[in-house]
């Protein structure tokens, strides 16, 4: 699998990653250790996961499977801190909290660093400054070896890749930013987008197939054995059900068909190959649906399918987002 740059950075990680957000909740062991055999196989190094994926049992399962399974060298692994299961305080960005749930995380990883560490979401409640001083210190002390940030807006990431940036050799640059971004939810292109490449931040796309919807599994319906079926997930798939999104799943299909591949390996090639974009990171129930995602690496789209899927899908721009121009 092709390598590429994280950011402005010489951490290099897999053009597409592989997701833990279903571990140890809909994910046992056994399909998870097929997944990273899998995706290890097929050259993939990039493993994202969060202290809160499965009440922390997403780590806790990848730290079992890393150095027996697959050598703790060939992956780059990356974890998230910051949220936090209080209904009146959804984030906590202090020092405090931070620098407690990595070591909580190392521990159940099983590992004494992680490759990337980043700020799961942003906390108004925090100073910034308060908040980046973790990231430096876990650098500092070895206990992470690149760090970013996840869900920060455009005023965000750009208040706080310009802070870093202002101490060089004292604070610790950002190297990524980690937000949704598929043909069904392309809002980072707004603000988020314009400042990751001014900044040298590389993006890190998470639901890249718009929560499934892109696959075109659910064009008839909701399977039962779907995400959109399930208690814990209806409600992370109904918002991409709509007749916009229908639109948009029909035009993939349509471009899927001309090119004898699948919607999936459509909706998977635009995203992963947008300026900006380091690896989109794709989660799977099985081995099998992660084989057929990791199938893309061959797939590159003709510039005609990509200029049809973007009209298609293409956001509403308005002042004051990025083109005065048009005023």
């Amino acid at each position: 699998m092709e390598q590429r740059h994280l950011g402005r950075t010489g951490l290099r990680v897999s053009r597409i990653g592989l997701g833990t957000l279903t571990w140890g909740r809909d994910t046992g062991e056994e399909a998870a250790a097929e997944q990273v055999k899998t995706f290890w196989e097929a050259g993939g190094t990039l493993v994202d996961t969060a202290d809160v994926y499965g009440g922390g049992e997403a780590e806790y399962l990848l730290g079992r499977l890393v150095g027996g399974l697959v050598p703790r060298r060939d992956l780059v692994i990356a974890t998230k801190a910051g949220s936090v299961p209080d209904p009146d305080r959804r984030f906590d960005g202090s020092r405090g909290h931070l620098l407690d749930a990595l070591d909580a995380s190392l521990d159940r990883l099983g590992t004494d660093y992680v490759d990337l560490w980043q700020v799961h979401a942003f906390d108004p409640a925090t100073p910034l400054e308060e908040t980046l001083q973790a990231l430096d210190l876990a650098v500092s002390s070895g206990r992470a070896r690149y760090a970013g940030v996840s869900n920060y807006c455009g005023w965000q990431l750009a208040k706080a890749a310009t802070w870093q940036l202002a101490a060089p050799g004292v604070r610790t640059r950002l190297a990524s930013t980690q937000m949704e971004y598929s043909l069904l939810q392309r809002g980072v292109e707004r603000e988020v987008l314009p400042a990751a490449l001014d900044l040298g931040i590389g993006l890190l796309p998470s639901s890249p197939l718009g929560r499934g919807v892109l696959t075109g599994k659910y064009r008839d319906g909701v399977p039962a054995d779907s995400r959109g079926a399930s208690d814990s997930m209806a409600a992370f798939v109904d918002p991409y059900l709509d007749e916009a999104a229908g639109r948009i799943v029909d035009a993939v299909a349509t471009a899927a068909r001309g090119l004898a591949v699948t919607p999936l390996e459509v909706a998977l090639a635009w995203v992963r190959d947008r300026p900006g974009v380091v690896a989109p990171i794709v989660g799977a129930r099985t081995s099998a649906q992660l084989a057929a995602a990791l199938s893309v690496e061959a797939l590159s789209l003709p510039e005609e399918i990509c200029r049809a899927l973007d009209d298609v899908s293409a956001p509403v721009h308005r002042y004051p987002d990025q083109d005065w121009s048009t005023l």
